[in-house]
């Protein structure tokens, strides 16, 4: 006669099974979280009003940083939308630096443009020349400019452009979480230079030991040197952790670009721990880590071509004395099962809900 199991004699004698544990439930609904974020974006949920185009119009895009995959990708959505609404873009790159960002705003003053966008600093970082823009009258909206999304008035921004960070912060943690089980122990990567990474990592700490993982360390590391500083501090923190650490969340997908080298020295294979969990923004590179199976599993995608026309849409209601258009955009949890989806066969989340053509419907284009 065959041996029954404990379950199957138990379920047998009518006897009730006691209720899961609460850590099974806690990784169930933090799947269910994420899951919420990875679905296809179909429907065209922006503004469906504001004023037509103003005509013949010079803006100037002042990029952190152009090597930082978010950040050309907003500027890239710019100069596509520019060129739709029928504007003249001047792109002008700080190229990582504080010094490089205030002689590129500088120079945007020197050409007296119609309108200004910040992509991808700290506006609190150049306010000098942030007044002199508010005391030339001319319009600023920014990309990740500020821990808040919309009407920034301190700093005279018109309007900031985001997705809730702190939904993609929690949405990273509990992939990270449902991932390891309930038991993730974490080394989260941020860079202080920044208000907002600060406010996305500390999201992510407090989220990851509210579900009861684990933070192995809390690394604050410049974006701007992540090529010369991560595979250092990689090679260390494995010699530190090991095997105990599981997953790497970093605010954005530049910490992951120069970690691979390392990992692959010490013998860690591409889709072994830790695994490399990005809370933004979903470069080309990532997608491309992520298809592959080569030290990243997630990335937190923000819609970067969409912003840049949101970007040019706003700058057009903030030169037409209108109110900015209250548009958050989406997230989008990208993983290996869901790439393809959403415009990842070109390794970007680009919503398929019509936004090119919705924008334009409204500036009369």
């Amino acid at each position: 006669m065959l041996r029954r199991t404990f379950v199957t004699a138990m379920l047998a004698a009518g006897v009730a099974l006691p209720a899961l544990p609460a850590a099974a439930d806690a990784v169930s609904d933090a799947m269910d979280a994420v899951k919420k974020h990875a679905g296809q974006k179909s429907a065209w949920d922006g503004p469906t009003s504001g004023p037509k185009a103003a005509d013949g119009k010079t803006i100037v895009v002042l990029a952190a940083d152009m090597k930082n995959g978010g950040i050309l990708g907003v500027t890239n959505g710019v100069e596509e939308a520019a060129d739709r609404i029928g504007w003249e873009v001047r792109v002008l790159d700080g190229a990582g630096t504080i010094s490089g960002r205030t002689a590129a705003f500088g120079q945007a003053m020197a050409l007296k443009p119609d309108g200004i966008i910040i992509n991808g600093f700290d506006a609190v970082e150049q306010q000098a020349g942030m007044a002199q823009a508010r005391e030339a009258g001319i319009p600023m909206v920014s990309w990740h400019a500020s821990p808040v999304i919309g009407p920034d008035p301190d700093n005279g921004i018109f309007a900031n452009v985001s997705t809730d960070a702190m939904e993609v912060s929690a949405a990273a943690a509990q992939w990270a979480f449902a991932d390891a089980g309930g038991a993730p122990k974490v080394v989260i990567f941020t860079d202080s230079t920044y208000a907002i990474a600060i406010a996305k990592a500390d999201r992510i700490k407090e989220t990851i030991e509210a579900l009861g993982g684990t933070v192995l360390e809390y690394v604050d590391t410049p974006i701007a040197d992540t090529s010369n500083r991560m595979p250092t501090l990689t090679t260390a923190l494995l010699q530190r952790y090991g095997d105990d650490w599981t997953h790497s969340l970093a605010i954005n997908d530049i910490y992951f670009d120069f970690m691979g080298p390392a990992l692959a020295a010490a013998g860690v294979k591409g889709d072994a721990n830790p695994k490399a969990v990005a809370a933004g923004d979903g470069s080309e590179s990532a997608y491309q880590r992520i298809r592959g199976g080569q030290y990243q599993s997630v990335t937190v995608a923000e819609p970067l071509n969409l912003q840049g026309w949101q970007l040019v849409d706003e700058l057009n209601r903030a030169m037409q004395g209108e109110d900015w258009s209250g548009y958050t955009s989406p997230l989008h949890v990208v993983t290996a099962e869901n790439i393809s989806s959403d415009g990842g066969d070109k390794n970007i989340f680009d919503p398929g809900n019509g936004y090119r053509d919705e924008y334009a419907k409204i500036w009369g284009k």
